[in-house]
């Protein structure tokens, strides 16, 4: 259990300081290419990636999607965090294991039981009851893009590293070496354009966020498997935990220290995202 206390901590942890960059004026782009550096580092370090195993037999087009997409997908957290708050950006993110589920249903025809379609009934519910807003002016409309984004964003990146898992003969952390490799190049990238535009300038402070936001990061996905690997017997367990403990302690922060206003009718969302996690979580021990 402790395995799955650090990672909610770590999970939790990125999204605080996502919140605190813009108090700071941390270059999002900057620390999030750095992430990747440090989590790409770390990755080798901890998981000791075979490399030599990487041929044209390996799943590029999905390395290549990913590469692209999780610094893309960053950028958008961070965005949605800055702009509604770290409560509803952590259940946007954890909700969208709703997209797995329906590739599952619909693209891998899996068998689906009564309690995994109230649970995608129930998360909806608590997707819309979450970001409602009284007296919604346009401009608050339009940040309902960005939890969206990281609903969907988060469900495809899912989708895709369950395909990599498919692929037996390549390691699994291998491929989270390559992926994180291509997401830094990516991130670099997008870096280098925006100092020859001069639109930004590189900063040890945004270089010293990074190297924090990526040992968090990275210990998030370290703990979680491990964690796995802990309770190899009950993945159910490790899912919900973590699930719920992301849900409840990022809620509690986000009230209690960043003062984040929530409407009954948000705290009815989080209690509807709670109970989805938990049929979700019941749906695959077939207890129906």
């Amino acid at each position: 259990m402790i395995f799955i206390i650090l990672s909610v901590f770590c999970s939790v942890t990125v999204a605080v300081l996502l919140k605190l960059a813009k108090r700071y004026k941390i270059s999002i782009i900057q620390a999030v290419t750095i992430n990747y550096l440090t989590a790409l580092f770390l990755c080798f370090l901890f998981f000791k990636p075979d490399v030599s195993l990487i041929n044209s037999a390996a799943p590029w087009p999905i390395y290549i999607s990913l590469g692209i997409l999780l610094p893309s997908i960053f950028l958008v957290l961070a965005a949605s965090v800055k702009n509604l708050g770290i409560v509803k950006t952590d259940i946007a993110q954890r909700l969208s294991l709703f997209i797995p589920i329906l590739a599952a249903y619909f693209i891998f025809k899996e068998d689906f039981n009564q309690l995994k379609f109230a649970g995608l009934a129930v998360g909806f519910a608590a997707i819309v009851l979450t970001f409602i807003r009284k007296n919604d002016k346009s401009s608050n409309t339009n940040k309902w893009i960005f939890p969206i984004s990281v609903f969907v964003g988060f469900g495809v990146i899912d989708v895709l590293f369950k395909q990599i898992a498919l692929h037996k003969e390549f390691p699994y952390t291998t491929s989270l070496f390559i992926v994180f490799c291509l997401a830094f190049i990516v991130s670099i990238l997008i870096v280098a354009s925006m100092v020859l535009m001069k639109k930004t300038k590189i900063q040890l402070v945004n270089i010293g966020c990074g190297l924090i936001l990526g040992l968090f990061n990275f210990g998030n996905i370290l703990f979680y498997m491990k964690a796995h690997k802990a309770l190899a017997e009950n993945p159910s367990t490790v899912f919900a935990a973590m699930n719920l403990g992301v849900i409840v302690v990022g809620s509690l922060i986000g009230v209690l220290v960043f003062k984040e206003k929530l409407s009954r009718i948000n705290y009815i969302g989080i209690a509807f995202a709670i109970c989805a996690v938990i049929l979700i979580t019941l749906s695959q021990l077939n207890a129906f």
